[in-house]
């Protein structure tokens, strides 16, 4: 599976656009991870839970769209975006998006 931010795939040609793609995660902060986040807020740095975390949603949301393509017949996603939002307190929902397309290697001769 292809995957891109452009509207277009270097060296490939669109032959056929399927339409939007979509795949979200949702993620609760554990509590625990709350109370060393404050800690590590207090002298500065960066909150490797939390990095490690959104990463981790990241890539489901990315698989959740890949699958949603390929059921729909899709070799490609162009225009890819992330958005997030919070869902309630201490959770996030990460949304990935996009246009699933079938895409043709071009011939160079």
């Amino acid at each position: 599976m292809i995957i891109t931010t452009s509207d277009e795939i270097p060296g490939y040609t669109i032959t056929k656009c399927i339409g939007l793609v979509r795949g979200n995660a949702v993620r609760a902060r554990n509590i625990c991870h709350d109370i060393l986040a404050s800690l590590r807020n207090l002298v500065g740095g960066e909150i490797s839970d939390y990095t490690k975390m959104l990463a981790e949603t990241r890539e489901q949301a990315l698989d959740r769209m890949c699958e949603e393509a390929m059921n729909q017949g899709a070799n490609a996603v162009v225009a890819l975006r992330f958005a997030s939002s919070e869902i309630m307190r201490g959770a996030a929902e990460l949304l990935a998006y996009g246009t699933a397309v079938v895409a043709l290697k071009n011939n160079d001769d």
